[in-house]
């Protein structure tokens, strides 16, 4: 019995320290580095995700960023599922760590991005359906308002409806509204600025010289 319940805690151990450890790689920073367009914490709004990236005027680097940053979450669900046999639990620690790591990576001083596409990568490999359904609405939100942040936040609120919805597992469901509430408080500055009706439309750009602004 003691046996059994050191290897459940090494599997929780090992399930959360690498889901955070493969959610902390900062691929917009990698991606702007390598790519010559410099350290994107020094463009736009200073934030490492895919929008900001964007603003740098490389759309195959936001591209890049983007698959990174939701393959990353992905990734961390997918290999649990393999090691763990498709625990519900499990599943939800390890996208649940990834998007921890997504948010506050070692690597950069526990300064890291706002989690919206790790949060995709992780609901579209833990739980289809609920993924999909929250990206279709990041997309028609996007195309009616121009606004990513206005997206990802009635997408990240919607999530853990869809979830209960088509019956998930209780821990996805958790999950979801864990990452919900996680990208509400992340994007606290973005909810202010679209109260006031300054928040930025999608691809606009900022000067890098410009003093940094949150954005989604």
């Amino acid at each position: 019995m003691e046996s059994l319940a050191s290897a459940v805690w090494l599997t929780i151990g090992l399930v959360v320290a690498g889901g955070y450890l493969l959610g902390s790689i900062p691929f917009g920073l990698i991606a702007t580095r390598l790519g010559g367009a410099g350290d994107i914490r020094k463009i736009g709004s200073g934030n490492i995700g895919a929008t900001n990236v964007l603003r740098s005027g490389r759309k195959d680097l936001a591209a890049i960023t983007l698959i990174g940053d939701a393959g990353k979450g992905a990734l961390a669900v997918l290999l649990t599922h393999l090691l763990t046999n498709g625990s519900p639990a499990m599943i939800a620690l390890a996208g649940g760590s990834a998007f921890v790591g997504h948010l506050f990576p070692v690597w950069l001083k526990f300064n890291g991005g706002k989690g919206v596409a790790t949060f995709y990568g992780v609901l579209l490999s833990a739980a289809f359906p609920v993924g999909a359904l929250a990206g279709l609405t990041w997309i028609a939100m996007a195309f009616l308002f121009r606004m990513s942040s206005l997206a990802a936040l009635t997408a990240a609120a919607l999530a853990p409806l869809f979830a209960f919805a088509v019956d998930a597992p209780r821990p996805i469901v958790v999950l979801a509204a864990v990452m919900a509430v996680l990208i509400f408080i992340r994007h606290h500055e973005n909810i202010r600025r679209l109260l006031k009706g300054e928040e930025p439309k999608i691809g606009a750009k900022k000067a890098e010289a410009a003093p940094p602004t949150p954005d989604a």
